[in-house]
Formats: structure tokens, C-alpha cells, sequence
């Protein structure tokens, strides 16, 4: 038996929740924004930032727009089992506002 081809594989829901679970554990500090109005696709510009992806989800679909996400990151070093230095990304919280 060909070992590439006899391997046991995750069954497209399992897979499909497996991406979700890691796809959320990344959305930390995600930012999810409507485009601003007069904007294309071409050269989106950033319009209103709404709470969640759930809410960037239904306001996009009552627009008939996209909606985009915004993820800050800052390089930062790290130091491996090796103990050669890396420089890996780490996700910016974003700032809340302050009332």
C-alpha cells in the first residue's frame, strides 16, 4: 500500500471544525470593519468598526458588501530550544476606548 494514500484522514467536518476552532484562537485581536462609503473593492478604505465578526457578517450581507478584518502585528525575539535567536510575529492588542 502506498503510505501517502493509506493514511487515515479527518472527515470534512472535522476538519472544517478543526480550522474553525484554530481560525477563533487566532482572532484575538481582530478588528472587523464595514467599508467606508464611495469605496471599491479596488481601493478599499476602511469605514465603520463593528463588534464582531457575527455583526461584520450580518451588516455585510444587508449592504451587499464585503466586510474586512485588520490584525496588528509587532516583530519580536524569541529565543528557541537551541538558543539561537528568532524573530517571530506577536499580535497587538487592540486599545479600548476609554469613556
Amino acid at each position: 500500500m502506498d503510505p501517502k494514500t493509506s493514511s487515515s484522514t479527518l472527515p470534512a467536518a472535522s476538519s472544517t471544525s478543526l480550522r474553525r476552532k484554530r481560525r477563533n484562537a487566532d482572532d484575538a485581536g481582530v478588528r472587523y470593519f464595514l467599508p467606508k462609503s464611495g469605496s471599491s473593492p479596488a481601493t478599499p478604505e476602511l469605514g465603520q468598526e463593528v463588534a464582531s465578526e457575527g455583526e461584520a457578517l450580518i451588516q455585510a450581507f444587508r449592504s451587499g458588501q464585503p466586510f474586512y478584518t485588520l490584525t496588528a502585528w509587532k516583530a519580536v525575539p524569541e529565543v528557541n530550544g537551541g538558543g539561537s535567536p528568532v524573530i517571530v510575529k506577536q499580535a497587538v492588542a487592540p486599545k479600548l476606548a476609554q469613556s
